[in-house]
């Protein structure tokens, strides 16, 4: 418990700077200067470098915002972490298409399913764009990616494309993510390893309300019904919540009991150019080891 995993920077990205409740990140070879939060300190770089970001994210006061351009950039580009190849475009809601604090749990799972000795079969809930999806596809998981937004399904399916997992198994499913396992529970369907990385609040594909307070235990509990006879491991992410990770780690530890190991605490990245690590989310994960 209390573990600190730091994503450093690589080739194709890097956190430049934070502070100010703002963040400036290189995607590529654009620079862009993003709202963030948590960043309550002062920036360590100068206001001339953060001023050279081609792209900044303005909030408004109705909850969005927008992005305003200093150049001409693409609408979207790819950029690589080590063998997996992922599309980047700005967004409305000013998400880039990837977590990269993500990157160490990307590298914890690649590393249990290599060593596996039996096929593993994942369910992957909120599974977003698909950063997890493709890096367990990358080891020759079979892999169901669950998320309510069919745009989102189509840039996964990009990713696993650009990546070349394209022709691995994978599913990609339209579809709330209590309401899908409950079904899959149904039918009788067993996985080995399961990924949740749940909004504080959300709204499934036809109206269902999502709140992690009430709703994350539950899932909990029908994940539990989920798994095989010996599963490899579960991996719970966590943004922008009230709790710690320690309400993480209870909840893994009531949902797996004494079997196997549990750890939990914060993902943060190291920037290029200071040594103020940015909290970025909190996690736990169980593994059989």
């Amino acid at each position: 418990m209390n573990t600190t995993l730091i994503s450093k920077p690589w080739t194709d990205y890097e956190l430049v700077d934070s502070g100010g409740e703002e963040k400036l990140e290189r995607f590529g070879p654009y620079v862009f200067s993003r709202p963030e939060p948590k960043a309550l300190w002062k920036k360590t770089l100068p206001v001339s470098t953060w001023n050279k970001a081609q792209g900044k994210y303005f909030r408004n006061n109705e909850g969005g915002g927008l992005w305003k351009f200093n150049t001409k950039i693409p609408g979207e580009w790819t950029i690589h972490y080590k063998d997996l190849t992922f599309l980047i475009k700005p967004t409305g809601f000013k998400h880039m298409g990837i977590f990269p604090e993500q990157t160490t749990q990307w590298d914890w799972m690649r590393n249990l399913i290599k060593n596996s000795e039996k096929q593993i079969n994942v369910l992957n809930l909120f599974a977003y764009t698909g950063g997890a999806s493709v890096a367990c596809l990358k080891e020759g998981a079979n892999v169901t990616h669950v998320d309510s937004e069919k745009e989102i399904l189509t840039w996964t399916k990009e990713n696993a494309r650009l990546s070349k997992v394209d022709n691995r198994p994978l599913r990609l499913i339209p579809e709330d993510a209590i309401k899908y396992v409950k079904r899959e529970i149904n039918r009788g369907v067993k996985y080995d390893a399961i990924i949740l990385d749940p909004p504080k609040y959300g709204r499934g594909a036809n109206g269902e309300v999502w709140k992690i307070e009430t709703d994350l235990p539950k899932l909990l509990e029908l994940c539990k019904s989920l798994l095989s006879k010996n599963p490899l491991f579960i991996l719970l992410n966590a943004y922008a919540v009230s709790f710690s990770s320690i309400t993480l780690h209870n909840l893994m530890k009531q949902t797996m009991g004494d079997r196997g190991t549990v750890e939990s605490g914060e993902l943060a990245i190291e920037p290029s150019q200071s040594k103020t690590l940015l909290p970025c989310s909190i996690f736990s994960r169980w593994s059989r080891q």
